[in-house]
């Protein structure tokens, strides 16, 4: 048996129910086999046996008061995964399906991740299982400053710098933050995603959905020769990712003409209106469906899926496995050409398989959603600096970070025989770095 295919076995079978992390600890590992089984330096120092380990897990209560002066109690986890090329970076998550699976899950891919933006951050993450849903602001802050009173002794700016992720945007941050420097009497750069006025980093908000369009632009001139104008575009989700992916692939000639929320999908083949979107969303915080209220001819659908729509490009950018097996062979029986992960592994396996299998581009989450985190990192610089770049100047440097991811994520791939599967080019170039990294720092 492999290297890779025993330590695959060996972590099923130590963390049992916990099939997100399962899938995208398979995933990785099975696209290291190439790598790992052909030096022996691997195995003696053990490297895929600590990779998969979180250098540690830190799980604590939460109690909270909420309007009716009642005590609630919820679960607050910090998931450390590895730190061997910075501090560990990586969002808090605030939603009822929030447990340890789900969050190691999202820690070892953002160890990839972080890697491949060529930035000196480690990979982790956290959050809660906490709604903020329909929770008043006093609601918000009282959870935010308990979450915090725990979360402070294991954080700092070069030890571990949280950032959002769902369910935890521009307001929880500020919460967050507020608590942080009150216990601690320290003003630095231990979150990212903050205001403006309090160090945040321009051009953070769009970064992700921004990123994912600079990568897939990149893809689409070197491997066809063509960009993303003139292209039909499907976006599902309407949150932080899929409102900016859309905002920026409408600047490079797209049209966008489908979004969706949990609730149902809206279809306008004038293109989706975004700046209705955000006001929706962002600023009256309801569901989508408001949409054709101001849009008339565009339709609004709660049956079927976002997917059944015909489209040139597919950007999957709300949550874990939302296009699957089915929703792929539709997609190509309609003519995609490219698909793009703006959330963290929203396509199932079998789908990214069939999607390889078709011969359609295919970018991984690893790469594609880098954005966000290397733009937090550029947050950090300017915290480290007493700076403030302009916007333009960051937009600037994250599109030549996406540029980059691209172009070291295919020429891994054709290095190790696999030229034009970026899933296995992002898993390689992601793991040399840490692993090179782990093996210069021994057996820590």
């Amino acid at each position: 048996m492999s290297y890779a295919k025993e330590v695959l076995n060996h972590l099923i079978k130590r963390n049992p129910g916990e099939p997100e992390f399962h899938q995208a600890a398979s995933e990785v590992l099975e696209s290291l086999a190439p790598v790992v089984d052909n030096d022996p330096i691997y195995q003696r120092n053990a490297i895929l046996e600590r990779m998969v380990e979180p250098d540690r897990v830190i799980l604590f209560r939460v109690p909270w008061m909420d309007d009716e002066g009642h005590i609630r109690v919820n679960k607050g986890y910090r998931v450390q995964f590895n730190d061997a090329i910075g501090p560990y970076k990586g969002g808090l998550r605030f939603h009822p399906t929030v447990n340890l699976g789900i969050l190691k899950f999202l820690g070892f891919e953002q160890v990839f991740k972080n890697s491949l933006t060529g930035l000196p951050i480690g990979g982790g993450k956290g959050g809660s299982d906490f709604d903020p849903k329909g929770k008043s602001d006093k609601e918000v802050m009282s959870f935010c400053q308990s979450f915090m009173t725990e979360l402070y002794r294991y954080i700092g700016k070069d030890m571990d710098v949280p950032a959002g992720d769902i369910g935890v945007g521009g307001r929880e941050i500020g919460y967050l933050f507020g608590q942080y420097k009150r216990i601690t009497r320290l003003y630095e750069g231990v979150l990212t995603g903050k205001g403006l006025p309090y160090g945040g980093s321009l051009a953070r908000t769009e970064a992700t959905g921004y990123g994912l369009a600079y990568l897939m632009e990149e893809m689409l001139k070197t491997v066809k020769g063509e960009s993303l104008a003139g292209k039909r575009v499907v976006v599902s989700g309407s949150g932080n990712v899929a409102i900016y992916a859309n905002e920026k692939a409408t600047q490079l000639g797209a049209k966008v003409v489908a979004m969706c929320d949990s609730n149902g999908w809206i279809y306008d083949e004038d293109g989706v209106d975004l700046k209705t979107i955000k006001r929706i969303k962002e600023v009256e915080r309801k569901r989508i469906k408001e949409y054709v209220n101001e849009h008339p001819k565009a339709e609004y659908h709660e049956d079927g899926s976002i997917w059944d729509v015909p489209c040139d490009i597919a950007l999957p950018c709300a949550t874990q496995n939302e296009l699957n097996a089915s929703h792929a062979r539709t997609l190509i029986k309609n003519g995609v050409i490219a698909v793009g992960e703006g959330a963290n592994m929203p396509t199932t396996t079998e789908a990214t398989q069939i999607f390889q299998n078709a011969g359609v581009l295919f970018a991984p989450g690893k790469a594609a959603n880098a954005g966000g985190v290397a733009t937090s990192a550029l947050e950090m610089s300017q915290n480290s600096m007493r700076l403030n770049w302009t916007f333009e100047e960051v937009d600037q440097k994250l599109k030549q970070i996406m540029v980059n991811i691209f172009h070291n994520t295919a020429d891994t791939a054709k290095q190790y025989g696999h030229e034009g599967d970026y899933v296995m080019g992002a898993n390689i170039a992601g793991f040399m770095k840490v692993a090179n990294a782990m093996l210069a720092q021994g057996m820590v």
